[in-house]
């Protein structure tokens, strides 16, 4: 009896030795609309140093054609219903398509001087564009200054770097506060404001530099500023070129009580990388400018060259998943020549193009609208770019960035309600958020057929 009992230990003990020797079952791929990761603010564009004037008409577009070209900016049932308008504050530059107008061209006499402001109430067309914007239903504007003053620079240039000089500070927080207070006049609530672009890389057009503690140190200047001007607007910081160079500054703020409370939301460029990190912060986080590089206009969704539309997808994607971004304002929405932008105006002419770019886009963003939040997705297929979120309207979106150069197809678990007809739209070198008989819902099983090197949307509702 023993002996027996003995064996049959031994016999349990291989099985369960056996079965601890196999790998775990992976999980059933799945999308969690149950959870909530980080919320989305939105989706924008600039169209700063008098891009706005050429697509009011500068270079010849006719009414008719700006009407276009706004919707497919701007509606969110025409075209990519862009939410954020990020708008370019003062430089002297006299580049064609690179002048802002500043509303203090002469040095007062000093930083305790009394400044004459100057306000033409076009702002180089940003102003009517705002007032289009809003319009369409955009409440997020976002103003962001370049450069101070040539006067206020230890260069005294507005080009080429330079720092703000220490005794200029708080005449420079009354000049920014000063834009808002203007376009308030017009009817626009600036609601995020910037005080640099790109701080930690010298352009030879409207340019200025500040460290970490510099920037730390203008915010306890700029934050108490804002708040006493009845002003209802947030700063945001640093819009650095780096995604990677932005952890500094935003460790710095973080850092410091003052400025930490002086700031809502930060800001950073990927020109330098991709957004591979997440910001060290509890903040908001936007990725406020980036448009990849090239020497040619380019409408191709995939052709390799790094500016094609299926790379703006893939960096949206990355964006938001491993950068954990809140918003994704690209730099350009319309521009002459060999613009990176997501539309080329003709140079002269009553005429436009459209890239694939602009489509990558705007199959995030007229779907995804402000104030829905990312869900968990969880899945093994590595070809696959998957994100995933739910709208403040009950409204479900997943867009499936398919990296592979042949068709698959793919299964999702749905947790937290299902719809019996999706609808789907696929963006690639053919179409543009085209309508396809490609996702289908059986139980809480959603079934999707994912073209190849494409990217596929579908919308529960």
């Amino acid at each position: 009896m023993k002996r027996l009992t003995a064996l049959t230990a031994v016999i349990l003990l291989a099985l369960t030795t056996s079965a601890a020797a196999e790998p775990a079952a992976p999980a059933r791929p799945a999308i969690d609309f149950r959870s909530e990761l980080q919320p989305i603010d939105g989706f924008g564009f600039s169209m700063a140093f008098q891009r706005a004037d050429l697509l009011h008409g500068a270079r010849g577009l006719g009414p008719a054609k700006q009407r276009e070209v706004l919707d497919l900016l701007l509606s969110k049932e025409k075209g990519a219903g862009l939410s954020i308008l990020r708008l370019g504050i003062g430089s002297s530059t006299d580049r064609v398509y690179d002048h802002m107008p500043t509303i203090l061209p002469t040095d007062p006499g000093g930083p305790d001087a009394t400044p004459t402001y100057v306000w033409d109430g076009w702002d180089g067309g940003q102003v009517w564009l705002a007032k289009e914007a809003k319009k369409y239903g955009v409440e997020r504007f976002f103003a962001d200054a370049w450069s101070a003053p040539a006067f206020m620079k230890t260069n005294n240039s507005e080009n080429d770097g330079g720092e703000l000089r220490p005794e200029w500070r708080q005449a420079y927080a009354d000049y920014l506060v000063q834009y808002a207070k203007f376009y308030r006049r017009e009817g626009i609530r600036i609601t995020d404001l910037g005080f640099t672009n790109e701080p930690d890389w010298t352009a030879t057009y409207a340019s200025m530099r500040f460290t970490p503690q510099q920037a730390v140190d203008f915010l306890k200047v700029l934050g108490p500023t804002v708040r006493a001007s009845g002003l209802k607007t947030q700063l945001v910081c640093c819009d650095a070129a780096g995604w990677d160079r932005q952890v500094a500054y935003t460790e710095a703020i973080e850092a410091d009580p003052e400025a930490d409370k002086a700031v809502r939301t930060v800001t950073g460029h990927r020109y330098s990388g991709p957004t591979t990190v997440p910001q060290p912060t509890d903040k908001h986080v936007w990725m406020s400018e980036w448009s990849p590089d090239g020497t040619t206009w380019n409408e191709n969704w995939d052709d390799g060259s790094g500016y094609d539309g299926l790379t703006v997808a893939a960096d949206i994607q990355t964006t938001l998943t491993t950068g954990n971004a809140n918003a994704y304002v690209y730099w350009t929405g319309a521009s002459l020549g060999a613009t990176r932008g997501l539309i080329q105006l003709a140079n002269p002419g009553d005429s436009y193009r459209v890239s694939k770019r602009y489509w990558a886009l705007a199959a995030f963003s007229r779907f995804i609208r402000p104030g829905a939040v990312r869900v968990p997705v969880t899945h093994a297929d590595p070809a696959l770019r998957i994100t995933a979120f739910r709208n403040t309207d009950g409204s479900r979106v997943i867009e499936i960035l398919n990296t592979a150069t042949t068709e698959t197809s793919a299964a999702f678990t749905l947790r937290g309600g299902h719809d019996r007809h999706p609808d789907a739209y696929v963006t690639d070198e053919t179409r543009s958020i085209t309508p396809a008989d490609v996702a289908s819902v059986h139980g809480t099983t959603l079934t999707a057929t994912l073209a190849p090197r494409a990217l596929t949307t579908i919308v529960l509702d």
